[in-house]
Parts: C-alpha cells; structure tokens; sequence
C-alpha cells in the first residue's frame, strides 16, 4: 500500500473513532449529544447537535456555541469547556455544523448580514426556535458564543438578529459587517490583516441596517483576542470596540480597566459589573488559540449563564473540571517525526505526560514554520490551518496518565519548507521536544 493510501486509510479509520467518542462520550453520566434533523428552515443544510443536561429546569436558557473553520459541533462539543459548564449551570447547548467547503460559516454574503435574508444565520435561528418551542426554553435568555469562524459568526447574529439573542462571546472574531464581500467569495483579505478601520459610527450604521425598523435593546457582546494572532489579526478587537460601543451609545473610554490574570488584560464599558453592555479582553502574547483554559467560564459569567441552574463559581474565571490545571514546565515531552514530499508533508505526534498527575484534556500549541499549512488531521482537531496553531484532544483520548502518551497526525503542505515547529506547549506549559 502506498503512501496516500495509507494515510486515506489513517484518516477514515480515525475519523470513525471521532465519530463514535463524540457520540459515545459525553461529559455527563447519561446526557449525551444527539444529532437533531428537521429543526425548520435551513437556506445551507446546516447540521445541528444538541446538548440536553441531566437536571435540566423547565425554562432553561440556551446557549449557540459555533465552531471554528475546519471543525464541527461535535468537535466543538469535545474540545470546549460549554457542555461541562451547562452540566454545572443547566442550560441546553446548540451546536451548529457548517457545510461549505472549509467548513466556515457564511459571514460575508448579502444575505447572512440582513435579517431574515437567508443563508447560515438564518439556519442557526430555526434551531433556537426549535429548542425553545420543545424545550419551553427562555427566550430571555438565548445566548451565543464562539471561536475564529464560530466568533464572526457571533457577531454575525448578534448584529442580524438582536430579538432573538440577548449577549454574545466572541474569540477572536471581526466586526459585523467586516468581512462583507459582493463577488461570491467568502474570504475578505482587508479584514482579516486587520487592515478595514473605520469609525465607530460607521460600524454602528452597519448593524443597524441590519434590521431596519428595529428599536428594541441590543444584545450584550464580550470579545476576546490575542496581541499575536496572524489569521485575524488583533486590529479588529478595537473595530469590535468601536462598533459595539457605538451600537449601545457609549463612549470608547472604559469605565474599568484590569488584569484579572497575568496576560490578560480586560476593559468594560457602560459599567464596572460582570455582565456590563460591552466587554472587551486582550490576551498578551497568544496566537489564533482562543479560548484557553479559564476563558469559557468568563464568557459563561458574563452571559449570565453561571447565575442561572448552578451555583455560582466562587472566583473568576474559573477552570473547568474538563480542562486539566496547567503543569509546570518540563512535565510533557512531544516528538514530531516528519515524512516530506515534493509539495507535502506528514507529521506524527506523541504527547507524553512526564508528571506525575493526571492530564484529564489536552490542549497542544506550536508554531507550524512558514509556508506550512494543514489540510487533514486524525485523532486530534487543529485550528487554525498554519501559524500559531492548537491541537485539542477528542473524545477518546483526553486523558493522559504519568508516563503515558497520545498521539495524533497531520498532513500538510509546505512551499519548500520543512522545518520542524520550534517549540510547543502543553495547557499552557513548555515540554521539551525528543
């Protein structure tokens, strides 16, 4: 068997274990995540995975959690904190799943930025009407948040559809409105380099002619970013700023600046309080791999959702049961072997946990070397697709007792070349490299 062959071979079989740990795996003793079909109107075919908790109350707020390029619900569902932190606060967790090529969402057509106009968003909302009419959900307390793709998307919805969602989280997003284009295409170049600077006003106007005629309150948007994120670059926090700000008819000068963890470093604006109008974090020195451990829990208790099924996390951010504490450095060793052709690479990748604790999940980030870009992964997901780039566990092989190991693999391709990643880190650790 050849070379393609085999890894063709590698990549299905481990895309029928992903398969089955997502759907046989979930966070809670008897919860699971089902598939759920003919949810209503769906311009795209969008899938939809939903998250029901055990204990669930009988007006339960609802959570959208949307993934990043390249991923899934499902994948989503296993690599982020939202399904553990709904077992702990009882609220229902929609995962949607995009369908087009690259598996990212519509956030640049005509009809995704205008209410009602069609395309993903318009899919994502018939999926919250379907669980607020079977599950008696609050519309009151409808919510939305997510990564890179996932986190435009946000921004999408919260500017399209301001009666349906009452707050959003976005890591690592753009503006609403950032990445409009009119050709067909769905990547806009400007935006990304965080190169479309515009006034506050003008951002506004962009949301709401969203909805023309709308006059109720607007949604409530915390966005997170990374000073070193080269896929969307960190200029479009402060075009998120401007236009949120605006939108709620505040001023840019915070009204709390602080630093609730060491590289992070957060502003608020209309308020001093958790759950104020506009919330805005920068993460010092961190690539497109948003959000880290304690991250999800701070979006969770700024959309409310910790005050709402559970007790409320007695600090802030909290970490969640499912990411593993952070080990000191030189507690993971990683080997990376290399099989490289013309235009292409292999790569396989072992984790080795040299502690002596438990890792319950892992989160595994590197530098891939310029030029390099990945185009499958088995047994891991990886986003984004070259740069600063994070491999998160699934279901299947979250943990790693002291002194046992996980593997995962990627193909790529390179432009010449093929150099190893210099360095990576494990939950945020060091390890030293074989």
């Amino acid at each position: 068997m050849n070379l393609k062959a085999r890894i063709a071979a590698a990549v299905i079989a481990a895309a029928a274990l992903i398969t089955m740990g997502l759907i046989t795996a979930p966070p809670a003793a008897s919860a699971q995540l089902t598939e759920v079909t003919g949810f209503g109107t769906n311009p795209t075919s969008l899938r939809m995975h939903l998250y029901v908790p055990d204990g669930v109350g009988a007006r339960p707020a609802v959570l959208v959690a949307v993934h990043y390029c390249t991923g899934s619900g499902p994948a989503f569902y296993s690599g982020t904190e939202f399904a553990s932190l709904a077992d702990r606060h009882k609220f229902v967790v929609i995962y949607p799943s995009a369908t087009r090529s690259g598996s990212c969402f519509d956030v640049s057509s005509p009809q995704a930025l205008r209410h009602d106009g069609g395309s993903d968003p318009a899919g994502i909302v018939s999926m919250v009407r379907y669980v607020q009419e079977r599950y008696n959900a609050d519309p009151a307390r409808t919510y939305v948040a997510g990564a890179s793709s996932g986190a435009m998307m946000t921004n999408v919805l919260l500017g399209a559809y301001p009666d349906v969602f009452k707050a959003g989280a976005a890591f690592m997003g753009v503006p609403f409105g950032c990445f409009a284009t009119t050709d067909g295409s769905s990547w806009n170049s400007t935006c990304a380099n965080g190169q479309l600077i515009r006034t506050p006003q003008q951002w506004g106007d962009l949301v709401r002619a969203a909805y023309p005629g709308y006059s109720g309150p607007r949604p409530r948007m915390q966005v997170w970013h990374g000073t070193e994120d080269s896929t969307l670059r960190y200029p479009n926090l402060q075009e998120e700023i401007k236009q949120w700000t605006n939108v709620h008819g505040l001023s840019q000068t915070p009204s709390l600046a602080d630093r609730p963890q060491s590289s992070w470093t957060r502003t608020r604006y209309g308020g001093t309080g958790t759950t104020v109008p506009v919330e805005a974090i920068s993460v010092q020195g961190v690539g497109h791999s948003l959000p880290m451990s304690g991250m999800t829990a701070a979006a969770i208790d700024f959309l409310g959702l910790s005050q709402g099924g559970g007790p409320a996390p007695t600090t802030a951010p909290t970490v969640s049961p499912t990411i593993s504490p952070t080990p000191p450095a030189g507690t993971c060793r990683v080997t990376y072997t290399m099989s490289s052709w013309n235009t292409g690479f292999t790569a396989a990748v072992t984790i080795t946990n040299t502690s002596t604790t438990q890792v319950s999940s892992w989160s595994l980030a590197f530098p891939l070397p310029s030029g390099q870009s990945v185009t499958s992964v088995w047994n891991a997901t990886v986003s984004p697709s070259s740069g600063q780039v994070t491999a998160r566990n699934v279901a299947y092989n979250a943990a790693i007792a002291p002194g046992a190991s996980a593997s995962f693999g990627l193909q790529a391709t390179h432009g010449g070349n093929t150099a190893e990643p210099a360095a990576f880190t494990l939950n945020g650790a060091a390890c030293t490299v074989a």
